[in-house]
């Protein structure tokens, strides 16, 4: 968090720089704009609008640079698009005018002149209260005795005419007018700084929100599709080609009956064996698919039952009982389920802890382990998967796993 020392300088330096960073661009703006609306009827004024609204751009974004400090978190730049391949030089020139922002860096340079005027004054004002009357005691007494001085403060409010009753006073109103700074500065910087975000970020974080379900919807397909081939490729290589033995085992047995009883139940018995076995790799293969356990028992239960399937020790704590979507659900469901694979087969872990709680609108689920470490979330380890995951469900994925271990995967997703 901030320090109120540094909050203090940022918001005095964002209110007394941008009034005179507004005055330049209000005259270079409302003039502009005058001239160019006003000969846009002889094509020249077109010019003048493209150049007008370049330079609201300038003055966009030395705000933009400005408010990370003041609203304490990043703002997005918006994107201007350029003139297309091959335009010719007056289509490049007017280009800024096809563009929706531009106008609003120009409504912004112009109606945020009023408010960088407010916040001068309110800055100015109240600095000047607070080291005026902080310091009166120090310099008063020479305001005081100067020939014909009425008293100042305390005459002026019927109180006795002495010099301690008069710099007390003005102490006191310095002392309060330093105890509200923060506020009083605070307040405006967010009221001047929350108009800039509207007109000169909004758009562009509609766009980047876009642009994170876009991707998120496209990482979601492609997890499923990822999902669906191994699962095909692990059907086929696996149950298929045991079932196929199966038939033929069974077949033999049917024309052996009556020849040879003995060998013929000899192949049942291995017939029986494969069965077996194919069963028990179409149980491993069903993991990766939502069971029955999850839609009717919730959470707790389905990954109770994931932990008493794995080979290293599972400790489970999960801190919430609520239902949650069908989508939310799987998604944990999935990430524990390839997490305590992972752990089994590369670890060489002897123990594995998996957490789940709920903090406000969002469920925290940790899987740590003290195996040899080395799990990273890149293009091509198993760990991409679930970060794609978790995006199509607006949720994080971060993993620390040092040479050596521990492994500690963090996922995050909003549930509220």
């Amino acid at each position: 968090m901030r320090s109120l020392t540094k909050q203090i300088g940022v918001d005095t330096r964002y209110l007394l720089i941008g009034l005179p960073v507004a005055v330049v661009g209000f005259c270079l703006l409302i003039t502009g704009f005058a001239a160019g609306v006003g000969s846009v009827v002889v094509w020249v004024g077109l010019p003048i609008l493209s150049v007008t609204l370049l330079m609201a751009r300038t003055v966009a974004d030395i705000e933009r640079h400005w408010l990370p400090d003041v609203l304490g978190r990043p703002v997005a730049r918006p994107r201007y698009p350029r003139a297309p391949e091959g335009a010719g030089a007056f289509r490049r020139l007017v280009n800024p005018l096809t563009n929706g922002q531009s106008w609003l860096d120009l409504v912004f340079g112009i109606v945020a002149f009023p408010f960088a005027i407010l916040g001068f004054v309110f800055a100015v004002v109240w600095w000047a209260i607070a080291i005026a009357g902080l310091t009166y005691p120090l310099y008063g007494w020479i305001l005081y005795n100067i020939p014909g001085n009425s008293g100042g403060l305390a005459n002026l409010l019927n109180l006795p005419r002495l010099y301690f009753v008069d710099a007390g006073l003005n102490f006191v109103i310095g002392l309060v007018a330093a105890i509200t700074l923060p506020f009083v500065l605070r307040l405006v910087a967010l009221l001047k700084g929350g108009l800039a975000r509207v007109l000169l970020t909004g758009v562009a974080e509609l766009q980047e929100r876009i642009d994170d379900l876009a991707e998120g919807r496209a990482a979601a397909v492609s997890a499923e599709a990822t999902a669906l081939r191994r699962l095909e490729r692990d059907i086929h290589d696996g149950p298929q080609q045991r079932l196929v033995h199966l038939a033929m085992e069974l077949s033999r047995a049917q024309r052996e009956m009556v020849k040879n009883p003995g060998a013929a139940h000899s192949t049942l018995t291995d017939a029986i064996l494969a069965t077996r076995e194919t069963l028990d790799e179409l149980r491993a293969l069903s993991r990766g698919i939502a069971p029955p356990i999850l839609s009717d028992r919730g959470l707790a239960p389905a990954l109770a039952a994931l932990a008493g399937r794995c080979t290293v020790q599972v400790e489970i704590d999960v801190q919430t009982t609520e239902r949650y979507p069908a989508a939310l659900e799987n998604t944990i469901y999935f990430v524990v389920a390839e997490s305590l694979t992972n752990v089994a087969k590369h670890s060489r872990a002897t123990l594995c802890t998996v957490t789940l709680v709920r903090t406000g609108d969002v469920l925290l689920l940790t899987i740590g382990d003290d195996g040899v470490g080395g799990a990273h979330v890149a293009k091509g380890h198993g760990l991409s998967g679930l970060a794609d995951r978790l995006r199509a469900v607006d949720g994080e994925l971060a993993v620390e796993s040092p040479s050596g271990g521990p492994t500690l995967i963090v996922a995050e997703v909003p549930c509220g």
